[in-house]
């Protein structure tokens, strides 16, 4: 383990979130709120750790696999711990455990909050609980790697650590260049959201907390209501074709800059997701039909809430929890299957259910023709032995977390049933946010949870968004070896 070069990422990444922790202080400035110790001590404690930390120097710079899975870990462990301080210090949240929870809510992008009523808090406050939304999203790391004036090739350990999907590469030649084009991207349709909500009518700060949010695919609402707050179709559609949008593979956003239009609506994972979300929206409109009056709102209202799930967003216009338990079911699938590879969005990914679906059916042809040859094919390319195993190992992994966790809930809440616990663990793991049933339902909240569940939950908050490796391997005695 090379320990001098963990601490100096580390420390720049603590450098980094104590510097945005300057924006929600002038938020609060111009506001006129007096919140400043709010920030101005999480930052003092992150500077003064974080930059000599920053400058440790060390001849051998290199950084593997193990490294970059350890730092991703650490730093968003850190992150969090320091980043639930500015709630805990302004009295907005009461107790660490319901800090931290909301604190990991927001970097992981889940949306799930202990917050009954969210209607009083202040403006700082509130903009930072999203901002860490929009920094989640995309990835405090990869945020370090576009910044950073000589990023080594042995970051790119650190580039996949942090990045969703069953594989991930470099777009062009150097990492850094990689980085800058994919947050390049993530600014400008942040920007874009911004401003149709903005010329829709919507405050500047709600518009630009509401694109923050959408961007991130979090879901943290700035109202009780979430979106259905402000009873407005344009507001509505704007926000699900974003999410569709940051729910979709940023690479194909690349080709379609580049001039690869073609090449990028050829690709298999974006057919599945845009089928997945027609289909599920057209069913549960039917399935609505009778609840909501006419096919007009049964659509307004699936089309919203598919996209809001299958991009693990967390938004809500309408009670899904009150909905037939066909349409309850397509919901919770869309909360497992999740997002595209390399979005912002979580879940198990279009892509890894993709691999997972064409290797059974490789071997269900193996068991008929033993000595024929049958590759796994996904995107026109054969799929690796190494990236076939290292899905099958995730899925295996992330049902066992989901079981263990939800027998953790029904034994620590016994005042919860064991359906909400399942419901839980599923929209924690899986970045979603709100449950499918009642009690955690988007009109709902996780406050019930006792405080040992609420740390339980934000581990596999955790654990769902660096997707699983990262936190097991700080598990591993091994890991912390030298050489």
């Amino acid at each position: 383990m090379n320990y001098k070069m963990v601490l100096s990422v580390l420390g720049k990444a603590m450098v980094i979130e104590a510097t945005l922790l300057l924006v929600p202080l002038l938020v609060g400035v111009y506001f006129g709120e007096n919140y400043y110790l709010s920030f101005l001590i999480p930052m003092a404690g992150l500077f003064a750790v974080g930059l000599p930390l920053s400058f440790l120097r060390t001849r051998d710079k290199s950084i593997y696999a193990k490294e970059g899975f350890v730092i991703v870990a650490l730093c968003w462990v850190v992150l969090s711990l320091v980043g639930c301080l500015p709630f805990i210090i302004s009295g907005e949240i009461k107790g660490f455990a319901d800090a931290f929870f909301e604190t990991v809510s927001g970097f992981t992008t889940t949306g799930a909050s202990t917050l009954d009523s969210v209607e009083g808090m202040s403006k700082s406050v509130m903009f930072w609980r999203i901002l860490t939304h929009w920094l989640g999203g995309m990835g405090v790391l990869v945020f370090i790697l576009a910044i950073m004036p000589s990023a080594g090739a042995g970051l790119m350990y650190v580039f996949r650590a942090e990045s969703p999907g069953p594989s991930s590469g470099k777009l062009v030649g150097k990492m850094r260049y990689t980085a800058q084009i994919l947050y390049g991207i993530y600014v400008i349709m942040t920007f874009a959201e911004a401003i149709l909500l903005l010329i829709g009518g919507m405050s500047l700060y709600d518009s630009v907390l509401t694109a923050f949010s959408t961007a991130g695919t979090g879901g943290f609402g700035i109202h009780d209501g979430s979106i259905a707050y402000y009873n407005n179709v344009y507001y509505e559609m704007v926000v699900a074709v974003f999410m569709f949008l940051f729910g979709i593979n940023f690479n194909i956003f690349y080709l379609i800059l580049t001039g690869n239009v073609l090449k990028a609506l050829k690709s298999e994972e974006l057919i599945v997701y845009v089928v997945m979300i027609v289909t599920a929206s057209l069913v549960i409109a039917i399935n609505i039909l009778d609840t909501v009056g006419n096919f007009g709102e049964a659509i307004r209202y699936s089309f919203f809430q598919v996209n809001t799930v299958s991009s693990t967003t967390g938004f809500s216009t309408a009670d899904f929890a009150e909905w037939p338990a066909l349409s309850k079911g397509i919901l919770l699938f869309l909360t497992v299957v999740g997002a595209s590879g390399g979005s912002t969005g979580g879940g198990m990914k279009v892509a890894r259910m993709c691999i997972l679906a064409r290797s059974a059916q490789a071997n269900v042809r193996r068991m008929s023709y033993p000595r024929a040859v049958v590759p796994v094919k996904f995107e026109g390319k054969t799929v690796s032995h190494e990236t076939e195993r290292g899905v099958l190992t995730y899925f295996i992994l992330y049902v066992a977390i989901t079981c263990a966790c939800t027998l953790l809930l029904s034994l620590l809440n016994a005042f919860t049933g064991v359906f909400d616990n399942f419901s839980a663990t599923l929209a924690c793991i899986s970045n979603v946010g709100p449950g499918v049933t009642k009690a955690i339902g988007p009109m709902a909240s996780y406050s019930q949870y006792s405080s040992v569940s609420k740390i339980l939950l934000s581990i596999v908050m955790l654990a769902g968004r660096l997707e699983i490796f990262p936190m097991l391997i700080l598990l591993v005695p091994r890991t912390w070896k030298k050489g």
